[in-house]
Parts: C-alpha cells; structure tokens; sequence
C-alpha cells in the first residue's frame, strides 16, 4: 500500500485536541449541573443584549462524496476510488445579533484545518503491498458560514438552540507546492454549501459554554479536472462533506 501523507506529531494532534474538548466538556457540564442546584440563574440579563461575541474552538472530520467517472472503465490501472473521513480542526471567532424574541442571526468565521483522504485500488501494482494508493487532500479552509438560530426558553442556566445557514469556504492551500505535484487530485479554491445543527448553551457567572453539533454540505464540484493525472480521471465529480464538533465560549 502506498500512502502519501505527512508524517509525525502533527498527524495526532487532531486526535489529542478531540480528547481535551470531550474531558473539557464533561467537566463542565458536571460543575453547571451542580452549580445550577445551588445558586441563582448566571447572567440574568444576557437576553436583553442586542448583541454579543466569543470565539470557537472546533474538531472535525472531512471526506469527498465522490462519483466516478464512466472514463474509469478505460483505465486498467486504476480500478475504484473510495472517499475516507480524516479528523481536522479550527478556530474562530464568533458574532450574534438578536433578532427577535427565541431567533438570532450569527456569524462565525473559522480558520478549519481539514485532511481527506481518497483510495484508489491499483490493478497491476508493483509489489502486492501497493494494491492499495491513498491520496490525501489537505486544506486550510477559511470559513464563513451564517446561520440563523432557534433558540428554546432558558430553563435556570440551560438551554438547547437548532439553526440553519449557508457558508462559504475559500482553500488557501489550493495553490500550495504539495497540491501541485503531478499525482495528486487537486480541487478548486472555493466553495459554497449548507449547514445545520444543534447545541447548548451552559451559563456561567461569567461566560456561555455552548457544544455543538455541526453537520455541512457542500453545493457544487470542487474537483479541478487534469486530462493528465489517471488519479483525477476516474472521477467525475467530488462534494464536500464535514461534521464538526465545536465548542463556543460566548460572553
């Protein structure tokens, strides 16, 4: 199998961060429950602000919904290509404009670290432990997505939102050196999609701790046809996916 992705401590630390957020979360959702039975509701007239800011820490996984191509059937070489998730993260910051009473409008631009990987099965490979050829996509995703939420009544220092939205993400490492070399799949810079989800909001004295669920689809084909590379050309089309995991610390 050959497999053509960076190696070392920067591969793991999705995975560390992952860990950090969880043990994070559910410690604080411990001390709230118990701090909730003992004192009075945390931030009494945060409804009444117009608006308000905090900033996003976020774990995700990626992956290609991929059509092939009926050219593949012309290529005795490259026999399937199958999209896999790989784990990523982000930063953001975040803006929220009340709109009316249980609706708010946000706006949270993120800086996503996102890996996803595409296999291909190789039909006369060299040796047998190359039967396998795993090209990774690497992005750096600035993204803007804006959501409309509903948000449910507060119940003491508790409460549950949804939202909707639409986002668009800009790769600025559709340009980089790796992405240009001749065997790799390369994809357009840009993309526009959907997002949907649902989290909590936790009140603290001084701070809202808010997990969240985020799940987004990308609208159009991001892949960047090359008549060149037999590992483009097996397929016809490939649409974003993610779910990411966030944590929103809101004031």
């Amino acid at each position: 199998m050959t497999i053509n992705r960076p190696s070392g401590r920067l591969d793991k630390m999705p995975f560390m961060l992952r860990n950090i957020l969880l043990t994070t979360l559910g410690c604080l959702c411990i001390w709230n429950g118990l701090h909730a039975q003992l004192f009075e509701p945390n931030m009494p007239d945060h409804d009444s602000k117009p608006y308000y800011f905090g900033i996003t820490l976020s774990y995700n996984t990626a992956h290609f919904k991929a059509a092939s191509s009926p050219r593949m059937m012309n290529y005795d070489s490259v026999l399937l290509a199958q999209a896999k998730s790989v784990g990523g993260f982000g930063l953001g910051l975040l803006g929220t404009l009340k709109l009316i009473p249980h609706f708010e409008l946000r706006f949270n631009p993120q800086l996503i670290f996102a890996n996803r990987d595409i296999a291909y099965h190789i039909k006369y490979p060299v040796y047998p432990e190359d039967s396998t050829s795993i090209k990774q996509v690497q992005s750096a995703l600035l993204s803007f997505p804006l959501d409309l939420k509903f948000l449910s009544d507060r119940i003491g220092n508790f409460r549950v939102y949804t939202f909707v939205g639409l986002k668009w993400d800009y790769d600025l490492a559709s340009n980089s050196a790796n992405r240009k070399v001749e065997d790799l799949v390369k994809v357009k810079p840009s993309d526009a999609g959907f997002n949907l989800g649902f989290g909590v909001n936790f009140f603290f004295p001084s701070f809202i701790f808010s997990p969240e669920i985020r799940f987004t689809n990308g609208f159009g084909n991001v892949l960047s046809q090359d008549p060149t590379n037999k590992y483009s050309n097996v397929i016809e089309s490939l649409k974003t996916r993610m779910v990411m995991f966030c944590i929103h610390l809101e004031g």
